[in-house]
């Protein structure tokens, strides 16, 4: 089972061990991990699930879609080059270590 390493905002780390198959949101969620709201359940219609990607593994993921960073750019808060949303990244073996930070919210209320 792949460990996955999710760091907040203020720099806590809360490492899980993720199911293969699942998407990088479902396993947080499963597992509370603060910061990701994953209020659309993983349609890609919200991005509540948006996290930011390690350096050292950003390349290592598939690509983002044209949908994906549309999404980012619609609805992230202060999204960068390593944006992703979890619910589109599927946990794989290939990604034990993974490392990403949730920013410091999702919505801007």
């Amino acid at each position: 089972m792949p460990k996955i390493t999710f760091i907040d905002y203020k720099g806590n780390k809360k490492t899980i061990d993720a199911s293969t198959g699942t998407s990088l949101m479902e396993a947080a969620d499963g597992q509370g991990i603060p910061g990701i709201l994953a209020d659309c359940g993983g349609a890609m219609a919200c991005a509540t699930c948006h996290v930011f990607v390690d350096d050292s593994w950003f390349e290592k993921l598939p690509k983002k879609t044209e949908d994906e960073q549309g999404m980012i750019n619609q609805h992230a808060i202060k999204p960068n080059s390593k944006s992703r949303l979890s619910c589109q990244i599927e946990v794989t073996d290939d990604l034990d270590g993974l490392i990403v930070t949730t920013p410091e919210k999702q919505v801007d209320f």
